[in-house]
């Protein structure tokens, strides 16, 4: 495995505009939302991305090539992120950056605590800080020459893909409604209404993960969370 671009240019160095040209980032991240986010930065930065929405995926994406930089969301369908993090900072030629990513207040402790190099809150807009945050970690031959631009554009992800992450909470909940798919609902809901600046979503969300974390009937909490998704799968509609 390499993590040089094998589909790049050989003469692909970075440049100041586009710090991160030739590297490769594989997202693992089960959002759409928050996927076109990073898929917007990566374009900025000249980074090229490829994305797994699972545990399982990522790693059939690592048997075949070692990415010059992972981000990795903590919550994900198949398990945790943090997991997939412990391993890859034990694997031999280690991938050069590893990001942990979430929403969640504890998020980077864990991460770090598994091996992340370093973490990117969500909601992850700002181009300045996520090139930051990779060129940070990376070793000093991969770095761009001389003064780079810093730019202070904030990403704003199509809404299109919001939409899309609704469908698949609603896909999720008519097909089980155990406890441990309600923990995930409330996780990966409690992200993306954030990221989304949803209030009324991520309240919901946060209250469904409070009365799980209590032990609370959860009933209400998850009619409500449901119609709030429906509600928005509308509005897709009347698009």
């Amino acid at each position: 495995m390499d993590d040089r671009d094998p589909f790049a240019a050989t003469n692909r160095l970075p440049t100041p505009n586009r710090p991160l040209l030739g590297l490769t980032i594989l997202v693992v991240e089960d959002s759409r939302f928050a996927c076109e986010a990073m898929r917007l930065l990566c374009l900025r930065s000249g980074a090229r991305i490829r994305r797994a929405d699972c545990l399982k995926s990522a790693r059939r994406h690592l048997q075949t090539y070692r990415p010059s930089v992972i981000v990795v969301d903590l919550g994900l369908p198949d398990g945790s992120g943090v997991d997939l993090i412990a391993e890859l900072a034990e694997t031999v030629p280690r991938v050069s950056v590893i990001l942990g990513t979430s929403g969640d207040d504890f998020g980077q402790q864990a991460a770090i605590a598994a091996g992340a190099d370093g973490f990117l809150n969500k909601p992850v807009s700002s181009l300045a800080a996520f090139q930051h945050e990779v060129l940070s970690r990376l070793p000093a031959d991969r770095q761009p020459v001389g003064p780079r631009v810093v730019s202070d554009e904030v990403i704003q992800p199509d809404q299109m893909a919001y939409q899309d992450d609704m469908a698949h909470v609603a896909d999720v909940l008519s097909e089980r409604d155990d406890e441990q798919v309600l923990d995930y609902v409330a996780q990966f809901l409690g992200g993306v209404a954030r990221s989304a600046h949803d209030t009324a979503l991520a309240d919901a969300a946060a209250r469904l993960a409070r009365s799980r974390a209590s032990g609370a009937p959860v009933a209400t909490d998850t009619a409500r969370i449901a119609g709030l998704v429906q509600q928005r799968l509308e509005q897709k509609r009347a698009i």
